[in-house]
């Protein structure tokens, strides 16, 4: 790990020192300057963009808009790799816990940047606009993530160094230069499958990976390979490769907590049943963690599909933040699982993913992040929270108006859990809250019981913070909570009539579902 990693930092240094020389080299009498001006002013943070351009050893001026987003994402890259190394010299520093676990959240989220801005300069596929919005919106998620973290803990004034490198702004800067847009290339399919997708992992996944055809099996009783999931795990992380690896987990209750990090791509959990195979943590921020490390389940690696599985937090609604699952997975799939927890539940942390028929419970803000997420016929279960505490369902986390994220619920029901019914009129629900400035969130052909308020949706902390910018959809709702006739009257509140606009937030459009979820073998609809 530590060698590709050097690996990785090592290219990520060659492109931000070596790659900007394939524009012209600047004239002598100011024109490039002028022109570096110009280009930077089409973006929302033009002084960092002429600084870092000026200021690079081999600066140049692009001659278009592809060139100069390349330059952006170089110049992120080389900011990144800067602060990382920071980040490493801090740890030995560090004089308590607290400090400890901001700097270790933040070196593993920086290690994450450098991967998504090293793909997007040199991806391993084709890269579409869509590919690349969703790697910088990735790394601009992990950059806020850090700092969260550091709040959580208090010592925002310790990692201060890791925010002055201008890191967000210049990704931001990337982020509204591609946004401008590149066209999508045509994919080609053989028997639903994308062409890239081999003859191996399509008999595999049209099988839905049977247990029989697991590479691993983990049993509590000793009849498998091994009987944590930790360990099988492990193993398939010395795997060689990165076809599709299964691990089959016999029915148990598994306490433990598992990270499957950026390295192990396509991943497969399968499980007996929902009732039947659970993973149980208790880690909270009320204990002295981080709500990125209360993860009872933390999940980077791309592909991951889990079936058949509950992932569970069990620290109680009195212990704040407690993560029950967490996903940074790119083109992630969760189907037939549940996820059950209290506050912060789901962290739908970041990338594409894609819940189907799963089983939610918690109570404040109980799926957060910044991921572009469809949730497909699922059931979203409202627990009784604290005295005093209203329930939300959503907190959802977009803090730029060029990141193509946010959260979309379809075809799924909300209701209250059989803890909540009997003092149903002592809590309030909504259905969502702006946890950044640009939250996105949309309910689609959804049942909405009684439980939720007339308003629908919640001010953050009794502010009118983002009332204007957020992005909060409703179309063809149903149910005793869906009328709309006493909706909160913000300018971010849309009752959407026109189905063309409820459709940008579908499988197909929204995460561009076409070109992956055929090759994941789990059924889904594309359109309204």
């Amino acid at each position: 790990m530590a060698r590709k990693l050097l690996q990785l930092l090592l290219l990520a240094l060659f492109l931000s020192c070596t790659a900007i020389l394939i524009t012209p080299a600047l004239s002598d009498d100011g024109t490039a300057d002028d022109d570096i001006h110009r280009w930077c002013h089409r973006t929302p943070f033009p002084e960092p963009c002429k600084y870092y351009i000026t200021n690079s050893p081999a600066h140049s001026v692009p001659r278009n808009s592809t060139e100069f987003e390349r330059l952006m994402v170089e110049i992120s890259l080389a900011q990144a790799v800067d602060a990382w190394t920071e980040a490493r010299k801090m740890k030995p520093s560090c004089r308590s816990e607290q400090e400890m676990a901001a700097v270790g959240d933040c070196l593993r989220l920086y290690d994450h940047i450098v991967l998504q801005l090293n793909q997007t300069l040199k991806p391993e596929t084709e890269c579409t606009q869509f590919d690349a919005q969703t790697w910088l919106s990735t790394a601009l998620t992990d950059l806020e993530t850090c700092r969260a973290s550091a709040v959580e803990q208090g010592v925002l004034d310790f990692l201060s160094p890791l925010m002055s490198k201008n890191v967000s702004e210049l990704i931001s800067d990337a982020l509204a230069v591609n946004y401008e847009g590149k066209p999508e290339p045509k994919r080609k399919y053989a028997d639903g499958f994308p062409s890239w997708v081999s003859g191996h992992d399509r008999e595999l996944l049209q099988t839905l990976a049977s247990p029989k055809r697991a590479n691993l099996v983990v049993a509590q009783d000793g009849s498998g390979h091994f009987r944590t999931i930790r360990q099988a795990v492990a193993a398939a992380a010395r795997r060689s490769g990165g076809r599709r690896f299964v691990v089959y987990v016999k029915s148990g209750i598994y306490g433990e907590n598992i990270e499957i990090g950026a390295e192990m791509s396509n991943i497969m959990l399968v499980g007996d049943g929902i009732r039947k195979t659970i993973i149980t943590g208790s880690r909270s921020v009320g204990a002295g963690t981080t709500s990125f490390n209360s993860a009872t389940v933390g999940i980077m690696g791309n592909g991951f599909i889990a079936r058949d599985i509950t992932f569970r937090n069990t620290a109680g609604p009195n212990k704040y933040q407690a993560v029950a699952l967490r996903s940074g997975s790119d083109q992630s799939v969760f189907y037939r699982c549940g996820i059950m927890g209290y506050q912060d539940t789901l962290f739908v942390h970041s990338q594409r993913q894609f819940y189907k028929q799963c089983y939610i419970y918690g109570t404040i803000d109980i799926i957060f992040g910044n991921a572009a997420v469809v949730f497909q016929n699922c059931m979203i279960y409202v627990r009784r929270p604290m005295p005093g505490q209203v329930n939300v369902i959503t907190a959802q986390g977009r803090s730029d108006p060029n990141q193509n994220t946010g959260i979309s619920i379809h075809n799924s029901r909300v209701m209250a859990a059989r803890d909540l019914k009997p003092v149903l009129p002592s809590f309030r629900t909504y259905l969502g809250r702006p946890w950044r400035q640009y939250s996105r969130t949309v309910y689609i052909k959804t049942f909405l019981d009684s439980l939720v308020h007339p308003a629908g949706w919640l001010e953050w902390e009794n502010t009118n913070f983002a009332i204007g910018t957020v992005y909060y959809g409703e179309y063809g709702n149903f149910g005793p909570g869906s009328s709309a006739r006493w909706r909160v009257k913000w300018p971010g509140y849309h009752r959407i009539a026109n189905p063309r606009e409820a459709a940008r937030f579908t499988v197909g459009n929204f995460i561009a579902g076409r070109t992956w979820l055929p090759a994941t073998g789990v059924p889904f609809t594309v359109g309204l």
